[in-house]
C-alpha cells in the first residue's frame, strides 16, 4: 500500500511568500502614492490661476491714482504739478474703506490680504460649487509700489518714503492649500 504524503506548502515557502509579498507590496506604495497625493496639485494651481487672473483684471481696471480724473483721463495726477500723485506711504485703502467693493485705484489694493472664506468675488460674496467654499485653504495677498523702471524693485526704497512716481506695479500672490505660492504681477501706468 502506497502512503499519499500531504501536499502544501512548507513553513519555509510560506515565510518567503510572505516576504517577497511585503517588499512588492512596500515599493508598489512608494510609487503609487506620492501620484495620487501629487494629482491634486493641477486642481490647485488652476483655482490659483483663476482667482490670481481675477484678481489683477480687478486691479488693473481701476483708476491710476485716487487724484486722476475717473472720467477718460482728462486730468491725470503728477509728481509735479497739482494734483499730484498719492506719494508710496499712503498706499492702501482710504480711510473708512477697507471693504474691496470701496477700492477705486489701484493703490487701494496695497496690503490687501485674504483667506479661505474671506476670499469673495467683486460683489462680495463667497464662491461656492455646490455648498462648499472654492477657495477654502487659499490665501490671496496684494503689494502695489511704485516701480519706474520696471525691475521689479520697489522705486520708494532710493527715492524716500514719500515717493511719487508714473507706474505702480501690481503683485498678486495665491498661496494654495499645499502651501505652494503663485505670483501674478502687472504694471500700471499713468495715462
Amino acid at each position: 500500500m502506497r502512503v499519499n504524503k500531504p501536499t502544501g506548502f512548507t513553513l519555509i515557502e510560506l515565510v518567503i511568500g510572505i516576504v517577497v509579498f511585503s517588499i512588492a507590496l512596500v515599493l508598489f506604495s512608494s510609487l503609487i502614492v506620492p501620484q495620487a497625493i501629487r494629482s491634486v496639485d493641477p486642481i490647485f494651481q488652476v483655482r490659483a490661476t483663476e482667482l490670481g487672473q481675477s484678481l489683477i483684471n480687478e486691479i488693473a481696471s481701476k483708476s491710476f491714482d485716487e487724484k486722476s480724473d475717473r472720467t477718460g483721463g482728462s486730468t491725470l495726477c503728477s509728481q509735479t504739478i497739482a494734483p499730484l500723485c498719492t506719494t508710496s506711504d499712503d498706499f492702501g485703502a482710504e480711510e473708512g474703506f477697507s471693504n474691496r467693493q470701496n477700492f477705486n485705484d489701484v493703490d487701494d489694493y496695497n496690503g490687501l490680504s485674504e483667506s479661505d472664506g474671506g476670499i469673495k468675488n467683486t460683489l462680495n460674496e463667497n464662491v461656492t460649487v455646490g455648498d462648499a467654499n472654492l477657495y477654502q485653504g487659499f490665501s490671496a495677498s496684494v503689494i502695489v509700489f511704485y516701480d519706474d523702471d520696471m525691475d521689479g524693485i520697489n522705486d520708494a526704497i532710493d527715492g524716500g518714503g514719500n515717493y511719487i512716481g508714473k507706474t505702480k506695479l501690481v503683485n498678486v500672490t495665491i498661496t494654495t492649500p499645499n502651501n505652494e505660492e503663485i505670483l501674478f504681477s502687472t504694471f500700471r501706468s499713468n495715462y
